[in-house]
This record gives C-alpha cells, sequence and structure tokens, in this order.
C-alpha cells in the first residue's frame, strides 16, 4: 500500500493548546477544589488557634517647620524611622518602668504616615491595658523628642543669630570709637574719613538690629511647632471579632488555595501532556472516537443517562463484533473495571447468535475474580485460549498500559477496539500503541472514550483515515482482494516520523 502524509499531518502542532489546557484543568477540579478547602479551614483554623495580640492605637499630629503643600510625604516617613529607634523605645520603657530590652520592645509596635502630618502608632502587649500603656508611653516619647528636636534646632538657629550680632556690636563699639577719637580733627581727609565712619556706623546698627530681629522669629516661631505636635487620638485597645476574622483569613485562605490548586492542576497538565480533547487522542492513536461512555455518577438522573449510553455501546460494538470475519479484542487504557464489564455485555449481546468466549489478558483479577452469573459468557485466561473450540466465537480483553506484553496481543483478536479513558495516557505512551499495534498488525477499528469531557466539541474523527475506520473497512477489503482502487491515506502521528524507505517496506 503506497503512503503519504498531507502537508495538514506534518505541520507544527501549537506549543500551548489553551483549549486542552482549560479541558484538562477543569477535569482537575478535584484538586484545585480541594486545596481552595483547605486553605478556608487553614485560615478559619488560624484565626481560632492563633488569635491577634492585644493591640492598642494612637494618632499624632506631628507639626514640621518644614511644611510644604506638595509634600510628598518625605517628613512623615522621616518621622517613622525616628520612631523605630532604640532612643524612643527605650525611653517609653523608662516611662512604664519596664524592664524589657529596647530591641525587642520594637518588634511590638509599628508606625504607619496616614497624611503629611499625621501618623498613627500600632502597639501590642499581653493585655488591652498594658498595649494601652504601652502606646501612650510611645506617642509620649515621640511627642517629647520631636519638642526636643525642634527647640534644639530653634536655639542653635538664635544663637547663632545672637552670636552674630554680638560680633557685629564689638565691630560697632569700634567704629563709635574712631568716630569719637577723630571727631576733633580738620581739613578734607578728616571730614572723609569721618563720613565714611558714619556710613558704617549706620550700616551696622541696620544689620544689628536685623539679626536681633530674626532671633527673635526665630524663638517666637518654636511655640507654635511645639503646639502644633500632639496626640490628637488617645490609646485605644483595638477590639477583635472572631468571626469577623475568622471569615476574613477563610477568604483570603480559600482565594489562596484556589490560586494554588489551578496553577498546580495548570502546571502539571502542561508537563505530564495527557490527551483530554477526542481529536487529541484520535490524532495520536491514529484511530477515530467512535463512542463515549460518562464515568460513573451518584445522581439519579445521570445513572438513567450512563445507562442508556451503556446499552447504546454495547448494541454498537455488537454490531461490529458480528460484522469482523476475524477475532476483535478490547484493549484498555486506565479503565479495566469498564472495560470487562462492557465485554461482558457484548459478550451477552453476541450470545444469541451462538457460544461466546471471553478470552481474559488482563493483568488485574476484573474478570478472573468476578462471580458469574446465570447466563454469563465463558471466560478463558490466556493461557487457555488455545482451548477455545474455532467454531466458537471469540472476544479478548487485555491491556495496553505500561508492562504489556505485545506479543501476545495478537492471540486476543486480530482487529482490536481501544477503550482509553480520558486524561489517563500521555502522548507519548499513546503513541507507543499505535506503533505497537500497527507492529503487530493489529488494526484499530475505533476508540471508546470513557469519561470524555462534557463540554468537548473537537472532532475526533479522522476524516481522510479509512485505513482504521470503520466505514473503510469495505474498502480495505476490496483493496486487499485487488478489485479496488487505492487511496492516499494519511499516516497516524506517529508515523510522521518514520522514513520514507520504512513506510514504502509497510
Amino acid at each position: 500500500m503506497t503512503t503519504s502524509t498531507t502537508p495538514e499531518s506534518s505541520a507544527a502542532a501549537p506549543l500551548l493548546d489553551l483549549q486542552a489546557l482549560v479541558v484538562a484543568v477543569r477535569r482537575r477540579r478535584r484538586l484545585w477544589c480541594s486545596t481552595a478547602l483547605l486553605g478556608l479551614l487553614l485560615g478559619a483554623a488560624m484565626a481560632i488557634l492563633m488569635p491577634p495580640p492585644p493591640t492598642a492605637v494612637a494618632k499624632v499630629l506631628v507639626a514640621h517647620q518644614e511644611d510644604q503643600p506638595n509634600d510628598p510625604g518625605t517628613l512623615i516617613r522621616t518621622d517613622v524611622g525616628l520612631l523605630q529607634t532604640t532612643r524612643i523605645a527605650a525611653a517609653a520603657l523608662q516611662s512604664v518602668k519596664s524592664p524589657e530590652k529596647p530591641e525587642d520592645f520594637m518588634k511590638d509596635y509599628s508606625a504607619v504616615g496616614l497624611t503629611n502630618n499625621l501618623m498613627q502608632i500600632t502597639v501590642t502587649g499581653d493585655s488591652d491595658a498594658e498595649a494601652v500603656a504601652r502606646a501612650k508611653a510611645l506617642a509620649d516619647a515621640f511627642v517629647a523628642d520631636h519638642v526636643r528636636r525642634i527647640q534644639g534646632a530653634a536655639n542653635a538657629e538664635a544663637k547663632a543669630l545672637l552670636d552674630q550680632r554680638d560680633r557685629l556690636q564689638g565691630e560697632l563699639a569700634q567704629v563709635n570709637k574712631a568716630i569719637g577719637d577723630g571727631s576733633g580733627g580738620s581739613g578734607p581727609k578728616a571730614s572723609a574719613d569721618l563720613e565714611s565712619l558714619f556710613a558704617r556706623r549706620a550700616e551696622l546698627t541696620s544689620r544689628i538690629s536685623d539679626f536681633g530681629q530674626r532671633a527673635a522669629e526665630a524663638r517666637i516661631g518654636t511655640p507654635q511647632l511645639v503646639a502644633g505636635t500632639q496626640v490628637v487620638d488617645a490609646p485605644r485597645a483595638l477590639r477583635h471579632s472572631l468571626p469577623r476574622t475568622a471569615a476574613t483569613n477563610s477568604a483570603i485562605g480559600l482565594v489562596l488555595g484556589l490560586v494554588l490548586g489551578l496553577a498546580v492542576a495548570a502546571v502539571g497538565t502542561v508537563v505530564a501532556d495527557r490527551p483530554v480533547l477526542r481529536r487529541e487522542i484520535a490524532a495520536n492513536l491514529g484511530a477515530s472516537v467512535i463512542a463515549e461512555l460518562p464515568r460513573r455518577s451518584g445522581r439519579l438522573w445521570r445513572r438513567r443517562r450512563i445507562r442508556t449510553a451503556r446499552e447504546r455501546l454495547t448494541t454498537s460494538l455488537a454490531r461490529t463484533v458480528r460484522g469482523c470475519a476475524d477475532p476483535v479484542s478490547l484493549l484498555e487504557l486506565g479503565c479495566a473495571r469498564s472495560t470487562s464489564a462492557l465485554a461482558l455485555d457484548v459478550a451477552r449481546a453476541l450470545a444469541a447468535d451462538g457460544p461466546v468466549a471471553v478470552i481474559d489478558g488482563l493483568p488485574g483479577p476484573q474478570l478472573a475474580r468476578r462471580r458469574p452469573k446465570p447466563g454469563d459468557p465463558t471466560v478463558v485466561s490466556g493461557e487457555h485460549a488455545a482451548s477455545v473450540p474455532h467454531q466458537e466465537r471469540r472476544l479478548g480483553v487485555g491491556s495496553v498500559a505500561p508492562g504489556t506484553a505485545w506479543t501476545d496481543l495478537q492471540y486476543l483478536g486480530t482487529q482490536t477496539v481501544l477503550v482509553v479513558r480520558a486524561g489517563h495516557g500521555s502522548a507519548a505512551w499513546l503513541h507507543t500503541v499505535a506503533r505497537q499495534l500497527a507492529d503487530q498488525c493489529i488494526p484499530v477499528i475505533g476508540v471508546v472514550l470513557i469519561d470524555p469531557d462534557p463540554r468537548d466539541r473537537s472532532d475526533g474523527t479522522l476524516w481522510d483515515g479509512l485505513h482504521t475506520a470503520l466505514r473503510g473497512q469495505s474498502e480495505r477489503l476490496a483493496r486487499q482482494s485487488g478489485s479496488g482502487r487505492r487511496r492516499r491515506e494519511r499516516l497516524p502521528m506517529w508515523a510522521d516520523r518514520v522514513p520514507d524507505s520504512d513506510q514504502e517496506a509497510r
């Protein structure tokens, strides 16, 4: 058979399929719902088991000499930084007569600038009374330190101005002495010198008056700043509501847990690369999805729908097995229990046409340890498959999970229907299954998808893959007998990597 690949089959797949990612993350809702619930419970537990310590707050109005309307908050941030110093902490501890170290006390309080001139102080303690006392002592210590710094700066400025004034007064005394000594002289030169001395005396007098006035203004401005710096909101204990705290912590834990769960689910989906959509599973296996079967549900209305879907699937598979001259097998991947139950249903449906034997090739005890019911078909283990009479119809049941003995699959059936649970096998393993079945010359009639995504609207049919589709059986048989026309078909996804010489050999 001559085969070739089309440009569509060799086109590079997208790096990240958002639709497949969303579907895979939604299918893992148990994970992120569990993490969200765990976060909610942890948040509530923290609120109950780790209640906040007694806390007191106070607000201090801070006046600055350099206040400007367009100040970006630099001055109040400086005050917050000064509050976090051992000097103020030590003064507050000394006020409440506490032997605690200032370094340790600094860990129990914090401050934040509400506006350019308003600062809020938050202090914790062993009790509400202690927290309030510490907040009051800390606010008073800061106000006293701020006033001390204002007064120190004002006194330093006034002292500098007065020192300059005293220096000028000394120079003025020398000028006055020179004027008194030269008042008896005569002549043009003496008159010019005397006039210069009078001008110098007037200048010194003016500057001395100016320095005195500036020193007085500096001292006058200090009381305004001192009066403007005060505790405007007396320290008070904060009342903590346990229900409100628990609700807040629970909401935060719920959001964080949900985000963490979604992130883990998304990363796990990308790393695992487990196809979920019909089109991905069909492309990776090189066979069309011919039927679906939802997973079991505890809801009554869904049970009836699932039962109807299962009966319809059993009828379809029984019709397919009847139309095949060669033995057919059901090979599972991630759904051994569903496959064994489906095989028994198909065998019961085929029992009306004659005796049926189910060849058990499953590695688990799904069929070997079952309790037979009246009317059930005969179940034969794979070791005794040769003992089944040739006139009896065979239906093999096996597995293509990791560890499968590939060479034994042909004894279960020369044709197969893959029963695959969505999102169970990785893309690489689906490629392996398709390649191994092709090496064993076992054509895949189709894929039965177990637990599909109910919102999946992708197409799981390989429209140009008639070499495996049910609708291509008649054409394939005609080609084998030489009466049909050859068709150039598309190979499965894994076959794109096979060299052309190997494809021709096939």
